[in-house]
């Protein structure tokens, strides 16, 4: 029930309990863009771009400088929390599993639109997130965002690879009964199409305009790209005849809600045409719609036409081939057109965004209802136009009301990421699609990269602390802030359960158990997650080990009398040696209040043993991490169980109702910082999260 932890981020921000945001709602699904890539497109450097403009921000200015990597080569934006790691390091992907779980996130959507689709990321994936459902534990779902313009290649790959032999099935995500995919099924066979346009031929009321072609083959599908000059209240009439002008018509549709450059497609696959020469008809304008054409004779077999008379030039066509191996595919999946453009939005049913400016749009099913909606940190636009992020025009993470603020006025308050979420919370779909988790690169280009807004040195997707879009937790900057920012706007938009309370029994601390058995709730931690981690790392020679990891703390409980409050705590296996450095420690906050006591906590216990059987309760110094002793408290270990008592006096807790936050913790390494949560020993819950007791 991570639903019901309490956390207090590092600005302060608590998330929101079911007095807030209510109990959970169903059929509501948070998607997160994902990358497979790190580690994958070369491993020189790690050039980390932060570092490299740190005191000398000029160096925008000059690609040549030798601080640089080299043109194309990946460069990271700043640095994780868990370092410069590649996609398969096994305890990474664990934590982000456990992460996210937590998070509320049902579903990972990979990003294979680059053409590649990382079978050794997304096995290395699977096998750790196979292992942790295995074992008891939750992980997200998978799905893919192939490439938008052509993404067959990627498909069949993907379902040769791991759809098709039945690789981890409990993790595909099923959309209306199948696995989805986020591709769009027309673009999968072998297709014929006439690319060239230098000029739109607009349609005008009465008249008609037509393309003649020659078919080789049987085909399940022709259309025509139509420009309506920015109207969105276009409409025409799109015909398939037989021959010419004057041929039986095979197939007709209405086009309604026309936007700019749509492609207007009539699915003929129930019955394929054959091999023949065809006429492709586009009447009855409705609002400025056309057809991009060009002068130039380009087709051999076919010249366009208008009311039915040849003319000079032909127009732009796409004719896609019958493929049965390209229908199995669209019989296995589920499939959601994916829209890369962030400002038009949809341009019919079925269709999903990943990345829009605010305020963003509804994807709808084929229904018309309500069905998907993009939130993004920051987004790559500047001037209504796709532009690059090293732009510092561009929309970053404090962009909001309409503006970038200047340097000094750039926050890690994610106002970018909350405008979006209050836009998404509004419109209320089914699916909301975040971007994204851990991109962390971007390719070095230099002018002209082909992007609106570049610069001497160019990156497109990422750039810095402020210019980047990724939630996972960095070392340094804003640190942990996005994870909470958006575990907060999850639990608004799924609702929560109510914390239970707890139900307290008579308990003696004599290192037998049996009176803990009435008490409830159980307060779980997740499984298998004492740290332990033995990788390779970014660049040559580079690596990460972490044997922290020793006690896998199961669940805790609470009990509460009038002179006390009592606690225990079980491991999967024998608790070790009290003796053992960073032992067990249990973190209280009394009082409610996040702003005082280290990261809120008030009190910690164990860090220091007055003797056998006991240990010294400590007292917050302050914010820091500072203790004083505060007094001796007792507890017993027996086998993989240890419980201990409290006296309310020594915590400033007067008999009757109460609630506290606590938290256990093997084997940190006190450093002082929130991470320590993250990256060493056991913590429950994990990471900045506590287990809120109300008595």
């Amino acid at each position: 029930m991570s639903d019901t932890w309490t956390a207090t981020d590092g600005l302060g921000r608590t998330l929101p309990t079911f007095a807030e945001v209510g109990g959970p709602r169903t059929n509501r699904v948070v998607a997160l863009f994902y990358f497979l890539w790190l580690g994958r497109h070369g491993e020189a450097g790690p050039f980390d771009i932060t570092k490299i403009l740190a005191g000398r921000p000029g160096l925008v200015e000059q690609p040549e400088h030798p601080a640089w990597g080299p043109l194309q080569a990946p460069h990271h934006w700043g640095e994780s929390v868990f370092g410069y790691y590649v996609a398969e390091d096994e305890a990474v992907l664990r934590k982000h599993a456990q992460m996210l779980a937590d998070a509320g996130v049902d579903l990972l959507v990979f990003d294979v639109t680059n053409q590649l689709d990382y079978p050794e990321s997304w096995r290395a994936l699977c096998r750790v997130f196979s292992e942790i459902r295995a074992s008891g534990g939750r992980t997200p779902q998978i799905a893919f965002l192939c490439p938008f313009g052509d993404p067959g290649k990627v498909v069949r790959a993907l379902h040769a690879g791991l759809y098709a032999p039945g690789v981890s099935p409990e993790l595909w995500f099923r959309w209306e009964g199948r696995p989805l995919i986020l591709a769009d099924p027309e673009l999968l066979g072998e297709s014929f199409h006439q690319a060239r346009r230098d000029h739109p031929a607009r349609l005008e009321p009465g008249h008609t305009l037509g393309q003649s072609f020659e078919a080789t083959r049987a085909f399940r599908s022709v259309g025509l790209s139509a420009p309506t000059w920015m109207a969105t209240n276009a409409a025409a009439t799109v015909r398939l005849r037989r021959g010419d002008a004057a041929g039986e018509i095979v197939a007709e549709k209405r086009f309604q809600g026309v936007r700019d450059n749509a492609w207007l497609s009539l699915d003929t696959s129930a019955a394929p045409p054959g091999p023949g020469v065809w006429y492709l008809e586009m009447s009855d304008p409705q609002g400025s719609i056309g057809w991009w054409s060009t002068t130039n004779d380009v087709l051999r077999a076919g010249e366009s036409h208008v009311d039915g008379r040849p003319a000079a030039g032909d127009r732009v066509i796409r004719v896609r081939w019958a493929d049965p191996e390209a229908d199995v595919l669209r019989e296995f999946f589920t499939f959601r057109k994916p829209q890369p453009d962030y400002f038009s939005g949809p341009t019919g049913p079925g269709e999903w965004g990943w990345l829009e400016v605010f305020p963003q749009h509804v994807f709808t099913r084929a229904d018309g209802a309500s069905e998907e909606v993009a939130v993004g940190v920051a987004q790559n636009a500047v001037d209504g136009r796709l532009s690059v992020l090293s732009n510092p025009a561009s929309r970053g993470r404090s962009f909001h009301a309409g503006r970038e603020p200047r340097p000094e006025h750039q926050d890690f308050l994610g106002h970018n990421f909350n405008e979006q979420w209050e836009r998404a919370l509004k419109l209320d779909p089914p699916v909301v699609f975040v971007t994204g988790w851990n991109e962390w690169i971007a390719g070095r280009f230099k002018s002209p990269s082909g992007f609106y807004g570049d610069g001497p040195v160019t990156f497109v997707d990422e750039f810095n602390r402020e210019f980047s879009r990724d939630i996972e937790p960095m070392a340094g900057g804003h640190g942990d802030a996005y994870y909470y920012q958006m575990v907060a706007n999850i639990r608004r938009y799924k609702g929560v359960r109510p914390v239970p309370r707890v139900r307290s029994q008579p308990v003696a601390i004599d290192g037998r158990f049996e009176d803990w058995a009435g008490v409830l709730p159980e307060f779980r931690d997740t499984l298998g997650d004492p740290v332990q981690r033995h990788q390779r790392g970014w660049g040559a020679g580079s690596g990460y080990t972490n044997t922290t990891g020793r006690n896998d703390i199961l669940l805790a409980k609470v009990s509460a009398s009038e002179e006390a409050i009592f606690f225990y705590v079980r491991t999967r296996e024998p608790i070790s040696p009290s003796t053992d450095p960073n032992w067990m420690l249990l973190f209280l906050d009394v009082d409610g209040d996040p702003r005082n006591g280290w990261l809120g906590f008030d009190y910690v216990v164990n860090r220091t043993r007055a003797g056998k059987g006991s240990a010294r309760l400590q007292a917050s110094q302050g914010v820091g991490y500072e203790w004083r002793d505060h007094g001796e408290v007792w507890f017993k270990v027996a086998g993989n169980e240890m419980e201990m008592a409290i006296p309310r006096s020594m915590i400033g807790l007067r008999p009757g109702s109460v609630a506290i936050d606590f938290k256990w913790a093997d084997n940190i390494q006190q450093t002082g910082d929130w991470s320590d949560f993250t990256l060493n020993g056991d913590a429950a819950p994990n990471d900045r999260f506590r287990f809120h007791a109300q008595f």
